[in-house]
């Protein structure tokens, strides 16, 4: 039986963690999903007869997907309670998922990797919106924090584990275990996220009315832009190790925890950036941002040092905390909206990064090339965050 909410109460400790736990799963779940064929490039790209930059455009077909589906499904679900929204997503990111394991062709996964894409950006954001809602005001950021954590958490384990799967019982296996997880989640769900039917329903004109304000578009420009660089290299950290580290394949997951690690204190370190800093703290990270990716490539000739490279590159992270905090702060009368934007947002950094290292190595620039092409999306994104700055609404 499900959790019943009171009226205009915040949930007792205990109950909000469990609720934040089973919303982490399907975060886990999800970034597991997200970045297991970045692990798995070479073996996707051999069974299916592909080149790596090729796979990449199954990359950017997941994050086109999460660009469409975060506002759509945001809006055609407002009326819906968050719990069941929630539900439904999970369902679809599974089905996606499955179907990626059970894909014959180049263009079935493209197909199916756009699918379970569109979920992904509606169901952090909804996740975001329930976590805030029901715990006291002054510890918002921490909840959201925590739900974000699943995703962190796959970027540590859930992403090694796949990617060791693949390797050895075929690259379609980390998918069905992606969406055996999405299955978990559903009934972690339904048992611990409380039936709130006193929840104020969203109105979608209202929630596209709040994005008529500039200040929302540029904190969604410095996601889609600044983030990019953390995508440029990340997507092509294997065939990277591959061929300029010169590691066998087993030392892979090694480095993708070492991202893993990374990420978990980029995600710390931003919610306490923003805390003490405000919008101040987008501007720190983003000059983080360069400096770790120009290091990158300089590192990327031994094991330890692109351990360590990529590890850094991991905590660009700490954007992710700022811009949800801001944009929600900001579109306050649409917060499922904004809050599932931010992850379109992202993930059009998920597609712009992947499509820019690609071509820099289809170029003939060379697999480090994309330690540069980060830090020159990075650089564009700390434009476009002092341009916010100098707006009316900035800080």
């Amino acid at each position: 039986m499900s959790i019943q909410q009171p009226p205009g109460h915040v949930l007792p400790a205990r109950a909000a963690a469990k609720m934040e736990a089973a919303m982490a799963v399907g975060a886990f779940a999800i970034g597991t999903g997200e970045f297991a064929i970045m692990g798995l490039m070479p073996d996707i790209a051999n069974n299916l007869h592909l080149s790596e930059p090729e796979v990449g455009h199954a990359i950017s077909a997941y994050a086109l997907g999460v660009m469409v589906g975060a506002p759509v499904l945001a809006i055609l679900g407002a009326k819906l309670l968050r719990k069941h929204l929630l539900l439904l997503l999970m369902a679809l990111y599974a089905l996606g998922n499955l179907a990626t394991a059970f894909t014959p062709t180049f263009g079935s996964l493209i197909a199916f990797r756009f699918i379970s894409g569109l979920p992904h950006g509606a169901y952090f954001g909804i996740a975001a919106v329930v976590a805030s809602s029901m715990v006291p005001s002054n510890k918002r950021a921490g909840a959201v924090a925590r739900v974000m954590m699943g995703l962190t958490l796959a970027m540590l384990l859930g992403n090694p584990i796949a990617t060791f799967l693949g390797q050895f019982f075929g690259w379609r296996s980390a998918f069905a275990l992606v969406g055996l997880i999405a299955l978990l989640t559903i009934a972690l769900v339904w048992q611990f996220v409380p039936d709130r039917r006193d929840e104020p329903r969203s109105d979608p004109r209202k929630e596209l009315r709040a994005f008529t304000k500039p200040q929302v578009w540029m904190a969604l420009a410095i996601g889609a832009i600044g983030f990019a660089g953390m995508f440029c290299v990340f997507s092509y950290l294997a065939p990277t190790m591959l061929e300029v580290t010169r590691v066998t394949p087993q030392w892979i997951p090694v480095g993708l925890a070492a991202f893993g690690v990374g990420g978990i204190i980029g995600n710390i370190a931003g919610g306490k950036l923003f805390d003490r800093l405000q919008f101040r703290a987008v501007g720190v990270v983003l000059i983080w941002s360069i400096a770790v990716l120009l290091f990158f490539p300089l590192a990327a000739g031994s094991l330890w040092g692109v351990t360590l490279g990529i590890g850094l590159v991991g905590t660009m992270v700490a954007l992710a905390a700022p811009l949800q905090i801001r944009l929600m702060d900001i579109a306050h009368e649409a917060p499922s909206l904004a809050a599932a934007s931010n992850h379109a947002a992202f993930n059009l950094a998920n597609a712009l990064g992947p499509w820019f290292g690609g071509m820099a190595i289809t170029a003939g620039l060379g697999w480090t090339s994309t330690g540069y092409i980060g830090a020159a999306t990075a650089l564009v994104g700390l434009g476009v965050y002092l341009l916010a700055r100098r707006m009316k609404g900035g800080e």
